[in-house]
């Protein structure tokens, strides 16, 4: 079940309007209407601390998945003896791993260097390409804003992917004249999505999705990640207390789980 605040329906809001926050919530649907959603993140495992557990409940409900990861996370773990030209390899393959339990199989990595990513045409038209071959309803990324309550989730390369995401989505994606050659070179057509979901912002929060029935595929999930901890039980526990937190926040039920988003209509 998707918790929303109310304020209601988003039709004929202008394109990228935030639909507006209030306290008290009312349940919305995360699925109708939906048939792909695409997630667009900085590093391997982000979109696992992010939302594995929505995307499980959304492959449970038929929806297609894919992941648009753009950087290989060379820089990423805590064994300074396995070599860095294997980190990219072993980081992808435990990506795909980790996204196979929360059913996604259609993975895109990017390749770019993990620490040195910015906002660049480049990039932006690199997400555009992803956006145009998978045409999703609904994409989801990491914020642009820097979070200073939670600064680890401000990862330099998280803002500039969440922008160059947010540039993709509107206007790129759906302009004919933007990044001419994917549409006159690789015959990609212009696509509007319809709806952005970012992720990592609490105080932006307006939509909470109760996923306390695949909250253990995203512990699963995130399990996968094993070059990235040395101990798997004090990680299970903070995230299991992330859920909890945003459940209790959600006003759902004790023993609850919930992952938040800030919903924007962009259509």
């Amino acid at each position: 079940m998707a918790v929303r605040p109310r304020g209601g329906n988003a039709r004929g809001r202008r394109p990228c309007q935030p639909v507006p926050s209030h306290p008290v919530a009312a349940s919305a649907s995360d699925i109708e209407g939906i048939e792909r959603v695409l997630i667009v993140v900085a590093h391997p495992d982000d979109c696992d601390f992010g939302c594995a557990a929505t995307t499980a409940r959304w492959t449970a409900a038929g929806i297609q998945v894919s992941y648009c990861i753009v950087t290989d996370g060379q820089a990423g773990g805590y064994d300074r003896s396995v070599p860095r030209d294997s980190v990219a390899g072993i980081r992808r393959a435990e990506q795909t791993a980790a996204a196979q339990v929360v059913g996604v199989s259609d993975l895109s990595f990017l390749g770019y260097p993990d620490g040195e990513l910015s906002v660049t045409l480049a990039l932006r038209r690199d997400i555009t390409r992803v956006i145009r071959r998978i045409r999703p309803d609904r994409v989801v990324a990491q914020s642009p804003e820097r979070s200073w309550g939670r600064i680890f989730a401000s990862h330099p390369d998280h803002l500039a992917c969440a922008e160059a995401a947010v540039c993709a989505v509107y206007p790129d994606s759906r302009n004919p004249f933007a990044h001419v050659q994917l549409l006159n070179d690789e015959g990609l057509e212009p696509h509007t999505v319809s709806e952005l979901w970012i992720m990592g912002i609490p105080e932006r929060v307006n939509t909470w999705i109760d996923v306390t029935a695949t909250a253990d595929r995203k512990l699963e999930a995130l399990r996968c990640h094993r070059s990235q901890y040395e101990r798997w039980e004090p990680l299970e526990e903070r995230v299991r207390g992330w859920l909890r937190a945003s459940a209790e926040t959600a006003g759902l039920p004790e023993g609850s789980a919930a992952e938040g988003f800030h919903r924007v209509s962009t259509s």
